[in-house]
């Protein structure tokens, strides 16, 4: 780990440059009235002649509309990204967050003709695999089992009774991907008793 000023430590660096390029992205949105976010951090159908549509699939993490969209994604992604990295390494969760970002960009295209900026299904994929990190040998966690639940039941319900643009979609794909990266990660631990 990197000390920068003395005794502080760059300790979690795929969360935390992630972190900083989406502050940047924001910031440099913001400059240019949000047409910076629109072009290269939103996922949304164009032509496939357009070599930025195959980019934004995998950008769209990065881009936020406001700082408080920015601050209550990256305020959990703070929290939980260093444990992650911690137990899984940096180079492990960086395939975690392009695979998601890819899927959850993908899925946008396919099925929505509407936008998606933001890294939500990052932060829905970061609560799914935090519940796989105090698995033991052939036991699974209540918490696991309640977070799933929890996590699915509210998705679904604050997308059935609520018009608040939020993409409850890409939530609950960030959250599958996390429970399948979880298992796939801690196959040996699961099934093993």
């Amino acid at each position: 780990m990197k000390k920068i000023f003395g005794s502080i430590q760059y300790n979690a660096p795929v969360v935390l440059t992630f972190s900083v390029i989406s502050l940047v992205v924001l910031i440099v949105g913001m400059i240019t009235s949000h047409s910076s976010t629109w072009l290269l951090f939103s996922v949304y159908r164009s032509s496939f002649a357009d070599p930025l549509a195959y980019l934004r699939i995998f950008t769209h993490v990065l881009g936020h509309v406001s700082f408080e969209h920015f601050f209550s994604n990256f305020l959990m992604l703070l929290m939980l990204g260093p444990i992650l990295e911690e137990r899984y390494g940096g180079r492990q969760m960086i395939y975690l967050i392009v695979f998601t970002a890819f899927i959850t960009g993908l899925f946008q295209i396919i099925f929505f003709s509407t936008a998606l900026t933001g890294a939500s299904g990052i932060v829905f994929m970061f609560m799914m695999l935090s519940g796989f990190t105090s698995l033991k040998r052939g036991k699974i966690p209540l918490t696991l089992i309640l977070l799933v639940f929890i996590f699915i039941g509210r998705e679904v319900f604050y997308g059935i009774t609520l018009d608040d643009n939020i993409s409850r979609t890409t939530h609950i794909i960030g959250g599958i991907c996390g429970a399948i990266f979880g298992f796939l990660i801690n196959k040996r631990s699961i099934l093993n008793g």
